[in-house]
C-alpha cells in the first residue's frame, strides 16, 4: 500500500518539477499570425527565373506565398515531393478559398495570382519546377529544416 501512495505522490509532484516551455501560438495554434511568415512571391514568366534564391523553411512553421503568372504563356509548376511534405491549409484563386486534400501541380492558362497557405512538415530538399523544363531558372529549390 505504501508503494501505491508513493506512486500517487510522484504522479502529482512530477509535473511541478519539470520545466515548462511556453509556446504562445495563440488561439489558432500553428496557423496563428505569430507563427506565419509571408514568403517572396514566385513569378511565372516565359524565359525568366521563377525565384532569385532557394526558399528556406522551418518545419512546424506556417507560410503564405503568392504564385503569379504574367500571362506570357501557359505555365505550370509541379512538385509532388514538396506538396507531400507540407500540409496545405488553403489555396486562394480569384477570392475563392479552396481547402485541398493534396496537390500535385497547377497550371496558369492566362495571367493570374494564386495564394497558398501551408505548414512545412517534413524536413528535406524539394523543388517546384516547370514541367518539361531543364533550366535552373525554371525551378525553385525549397529546403525544409
Amino acid at each position: 500500500m505504501k508503494f501505491a501512495s508513493f506512486l500517487t505522490a510522484l504522479a502529482f509532484a512530477l509535473p511541478l518539477a519539470l520545466p515548462v516551455q511556453a509556446h504562445d501560438l495563440g488561439f489558432a495554434g500553428l496557423l496563428s499570425s505569430n507563427n506565419k511568415e509571408e514568403l517572396e512571391p514566385l513569378i511565372l514568366s516565359v524565359g525568366k527565373p521563377i525565384a532569385e534564391a532557394p526558399l528556406m523553411l522551418k518545419s512546424g512553421a506556417a507560410y503564405e506565398i503568392e504564385i503569379i503568372a504574367d500571362g506570357t504563356g501557359e505555365l505550370a509548376l509541379e512538385g509532388a515531393g514538396f506538396f507531400r511534405a507540407v500540409w496545405i491549409n488553403e489555396v486562394v484563386i480569384n477570392g475563392i478559398e479552396i481547402r485541398p486534400l493534396g496537390i500535385d501541380s497547377f497550371e496558369f492558362d492566362e495571367e493570374g495570382t494564386m495564394e497558398m497557405e501551408f505548414i512545412a512538415i517534413k524536413p528535406g530538399r524539394y523543388e517546384l519546377r516547370q514541367p518539361g523544363s531543364t533550366g535552373a531558372g525554371q525551378r525553385v529549390e525549397i529546403v525544409i529544416q
